[in-house]
């Protein structure tokens, strides 16, 4: 199941490795960040429009739950076992919590917008029901002959 673009064939390629390369999720050599977390309008190697992705709050989420919990953690852990000053709050905790949420937010958005390129993922439709069908006049009705 090789994708195609101009009779030229694309190895697939796995959504985690794409995301630690933040490479192109079809060809895997061109770039899929612009800046730190702005995706590109398309890959400069193959040209996909990345306009089909659409992360959303799915990197922040998956951040909050792996990283910002024990960054948190940390600084409780720290208070309650040495009960430091408030600066060194500033000096330890606050760097941790910032590089543990800010870092992983680059992997995670290369990684959901690998995989809905990979799954094909689109945006849901709702179906509509079919038309129900005429009622019918019934030639048996009681009274009529």
């Amino acid at each position: 199941m090789n994708d195609t673009r101009d009779d030229i064939r694309y190895e697939p390629q796995a959504p985690l490795s794409v995301a630690a390369r933040s490479a192109c999720p079809r060809c895997g050599r061109g770039h899929l960040f612009k800046g730190f977390l702005t995706l590109a309008p398309r890959c400069d190697a193959c040209g996909l429009d990345f306009s089909f992705a659409d992360p959303a709050d799915g990197p922040a989420f998956f951040v909050m739950m792996t990283t910002a919990i024990p960054a948190v953690a940390f600084g409780l852990w720290l208070e309650l076992t040495y009960d430091p000053p408030l600066w060194l709050h500033f000096v330890l905790t606050l760097p941790v919590v910032l590089i543990a949420c800010t870092l992983p937010l680059r992997f995670f958005k290369g990684w959901l917008v690998a995989s809905q390129y990979v799954h094909r993922a689109e945006e849901g439709r709702l179906a509509r029901p079919a038309p129900a069908p005429a009622p019918t006049a019934r030639t048996d009705a009681p009274g009529q002959s």
